[in-house]
């Protein structure tokens, strides 16, 4: 069953109004007509399943059941990720969509090929944030995750102790394991993934990262590239915890 997302403010009573490109999808892709059901979201964690009864500029529906499941993981992940060039972001945001994470946070950081720039970041945040949306839809999620506006490294560095862990996966580190490191965090509800650029973490960076209380992993003898190693930590966090592989939690 396709999922939609709306605002809190488009659920009125039991009547859903979806409107703006979720309106060309149903009556153009999907070819849907009055009497066809939709799951539609209200961003909170809230799914309701509903038989659509006017389709026009604007799609309207009526609330049949509120569809009590929620697949969100109840670890929350941020993924701070060091700006990659291209559209690396896009495929990091539509995948990370998928495994689960809660956040994307852009870093402006030393070995970022790409330069920050506040105009052009605010257009590739709007493009991230829609592709979060498909993704979250595709992935049957509850919530559409946030793309946060970019922050530089020293910004983040403040931010740390906001989480129960902070990770990061670094090439030099060799001893200590993801997997033993969340093993010694039983019962945590939020997690920050830091990952570099295509260059890596400098080194001054990776000090002040542990600093501030974060800790270097090692995710095993291969080296992954930007776009890869966030996906790979964070899948691992979920299975650990029980959020992914299936089977009771």
């Amino acid at each position: 069953m396709q999922r939609y997302f709306v605002s809190q403010n488009a659920i009125a009573g039991d009547t859903v109004t979806i409107s703006g490109d979720d309106v060309k999808h149903i009556v153009r892709v999907m070819r849907m007509a009055a009497g066809d059901e939709v799951i539609v979201c209200d961003g909170s964690g809230q799914a309701f399943r509903v038989e659509l009864t006017d389709l026009g500029d604007t799609v309207q529906g009526r609330i049949v059941e509120n569809v009590a499941k929620d697949p969100e993981p109840a670890v929350k992940i941020t993924l701070a990720q060091g700006l990659p060039k291209g559209d690396k972001m896009e495929l990091i945001v539509q995948k990370g969509t998928e495994v689960g994470i809660a956040d994307f946070l852009p870093l402006d950081m030393v070995r970022c090929i790409v330069q920050y720039d506040a105009k052009k970041e605010a257009k590739r945040r709007e493009r991230w944030q829609k592709i979060a949306k498909e993704a979250a839809e595709q992935a049957h999620r509850n919530r559409i995750p946030d793309v946060r506006e970019g922050v530089t490294f020293k910004q983040w560095l403040k931010t740390v102790a906001a989480y129960d862990l902070v990770v990061v996966p670094y090439e030099r580190e060799e001893a200590l394991g993801l997997q033993e490191v969340l093993t010694n965090h039983p019962e945590i509800k939020s997690v920050c993934i830091l990952i570099g650029p295509e260059g890596g973490i400098a080194e001054d960076e990776i000090e002040q990262a542990l600093a501030a209380g974060a800790l270097p992993v090692t995710l095993g003898p291969r080296i992954l590239r930007t776009e890869t190693a966030g996906l790979v930590a964070a899948t691992c966090v979920f299975y650990h915890y029980g959020e992914i592989g299936g089977g009771e939690k």
